[in-house]
């Protein structure tokens, strides 16, 4: 059993935490945290099912004020743990890291930190095996890791030569207040940070993006347009694409409309907080342009990093020495790939 810490106990923090605690071959240590945010007051309420150590010692009588038990430091959770998984603002992980460095302990980084923060930029399928051993693992965005899951079950059934895509982005999660676009969109510049990053994880595809923000919170829709190496069919596509249990085909015939109907159907399955794991594809997306193929992807932003930062424990701690053996016992212990 390996031990296993998250540091940031918000939005990715909290979906960490459960996703570590279903994996039967790992131990939540517990979860870190500055201040009795509303996540943590939730935790209280819930029956503290998960140890808390704060990173502030300073805020300590915050927490007995509201009855919240504490169980150490920061510091007292990485010295109990074999990896720490670092969801934190961008910019606290990396000095964060020099605690970690200090225990000499792994950690797993999310996408908000730069690069350099660690030794390998990680994605579960696309090049698991760069992960192994190493000390410190960066995950990809919420929209790349979706994009990579696709674009890279196409690329190792036919090989892919180019992809681009076209990001409808929501501007922020459910319950921030710091984003308000109303009425408008806005547009990034070219190239979208998601296709490079697809081209720095897998560097014998070439790829560009646009971006465009919206004013919605549940979700983002990606267009891709992918050059096979050769021409592939709608059928072939979905039928590859159908194989994968990290993706969900679905159809706009059957209800699934768009990102709040995805949205809607995750609380009528009853998931916790209303995610998925999985991306969606549109069945009627997919089309052929001429040798082109083209699809639609949503990404459900909250949860959808979730899979591959446990695979990158799995890499970091050579706990399985290939992807496929890897992504599978994660897929299992979230309960991944039930509807196919």
């Amino acid at each position: 059993m390996v031990k296993v810490g998250v540091v940031g106990y918000g939005v990715i923090g909290q979906r960490l935490a459960d996703g570590v605690a279903l994996q039967k071959d790992m131990e939540l240590v517990g979860v870190a945290d500055v201040s009795p945010t509303l996540a943590i007051r939730a935790l209280k309420e819930k029956g503290m099912p998960y140890n808390f150590y704060l990173a502030m010692p300073e805020n300590i009588k915050m927490f007995e004020e509201l009855g919240i038990p504490v169980s150490g430091t920061l510091e007292d959770l990485v010295k109990k743990t074999d990896i720490i998984l670092d969801a934190t603002s961008a910019g606290v992980g990396a000095k964060n890291k020099e605690l970690y460095a200090k225990y000499n302990r792994k950690a797993i980084f999310q996408g908000g930190e730069k690069n350099s923060v660690a030794d390998v930029f990680f994605h579960g399928y696309a090049n698991y095996e760069k992960g192994l051993g190493k000390q410190f693992l960066k995950l990809t965005s919420c929209n790349t890791t979706g994009l990579i899951r696709s674009v890279d079950c196409l690329d190792r059934e036919f090989g892919i030569e180019k992809v681009a895509i076209t990001i409808i982005r929501r501007v922020a999660d459910p319950g921030d207040y710091h984003r308000g676009l109303t009425n408008a969109l806005q547009i990034d510049k070219a190239p979208s940070h998601q296709a490079v990053d697809l081209m720095t994880i897998m560097p014998h595809i070439n790829a560009t993006g646009i971006l465009v923000h919206t004013p919605v919170t549940h979700g983002h829709i990606i267009t891709v347009v992918a050059t096979p190496k050769k021409k592939i069919s709608k059928e072939e596509a979905i039928e590859c694409f159908k194989k994968h249990p990290r993706i969900r085909v679905v159809r706009i015939a059957d209800g699934f409309l768009g990102n709040a109907s995805l949205f809607r159907y995750a609380r009528d399955l009853g998931n916790p907080r209303g995610d998925m794991y999985e991306i969606a594809l549109w069945e009627e997306s997919v089309v052929n342009s001429g040798d082109d193929i083209m699809y639609a992807i949503n990404i459900p932003q909250e949860a959808v990093t979730i899979p591959e930062t446990i695979d990158g424990i799995r890499a970091a701690l050579m706990m399985q020495t290939d992807r496929i053996s890897a992504t599978t016992e994660t897929n299992k212990y979230l309960g991944m790939g039930k509807w196919m």
